[in-house]
């Protein structure tokens, strides 16, 4: 079946390659890589932004005290260790990927170009971004509401453990109802945690079409949206 989306960016964060307290469980790495596969035989074209929780969370724990910018670049850095192993396993998969980073390192990938990249996601690459948005102080939600922008997607996909945006945390209030539908001035407005304040504000000025936040308990689920499951929540402007 072919995707509704022409186009989407698919935020990952960096405990779905992670577990067991490794930095990488390879099993999961392939499993994922696998089902981006399954996404681009519907026809999508597919960036990516994965987070880098499996290796570093700056500022929090016994690093909280570090200097902000200091922890931030640790990071970014991190992302870029984890899109260099997703785009390996994308490749072991059959799939074309290409990795760009929002800091120089040309050694490990190319530096971000938006003419670039929307040409790759024409050719069929996959093309994963690093290093987030090459700033401290914001956050990988940032980073995909920025690239979502420049890219002209149709979708941010927001794969979560909890299966879409709530009136409360469904963990911490049994009365808590999913919202199927809101704009991202209502999300904003009542707080909901969907993104980060400075990712709604980019997604809500340029117009972002819409951004989908469901579950991933079943990893089939990402194929399902692209094919045009209405599951979870969308937040559009």
């Amino acid at each position: 079946m072919s995707s509704v989306y022409r186009r989407v960016m698919l935020k990952l964060s960096g405990e779905a390659l992670g577990g067991d307290g490794e930095i990488f469980d390879f099993d999961k790495v392939r499993q994922t890589a696998e089902m981006i596969r399954d996404m681009k035989a519907t026809g999508t074209e597919i960036g990516i932004v994965i987070g880098a929780g499996n290796i570093w969370r700056g500022r929090q724990g016994p690093s909280a005290n570090m200097d902000a910018v200091t922890a931030d670049q640790m990071g970014m850095l991190g992302t870029v260790i984890n899109c260099l192993c997703m785009a390996d396993a994308l490749r072991q998969a059959g799939l074309d990927a290409a990795v760009m980073s929002a800091v120089d390192m040309n050694r490990f990938c190319e530096p971000f170009h938006a003419m670039t990249a929307r040409r790759y996601l024409q050719e069929g690459r996959v093309v994963l971004f690093a290093a987030g948005s090459g700033n401290p102080f914001f956050s990988t939600d940032t980073a995909v509401a920025l690239r979502a922008a420049e890219l002209e997607v149709d979708a941010v996909l927001m794969a979560k453990n909890i299966d879409g945006v709530y009136t409360a945390d469904p963990r911490l209030d049994p009365t808590a109802v999913l919202i199927p539908d809101i704009t991202y001035a209502e999300a904003m407005k009542r707080g909901l945690k969907v993104m980060d304040a400075s990712a709604f504000a980019l997604c809500m000025e340029n117009k972002v079409p819409e951004v989908r936040v469901f579950g991933l308990d079943d990893p089939r689920n990402l194929v399902k949206v692209l094919e045009g499951d209405k599951m979870g929540t969308i937040v559009h402007p």
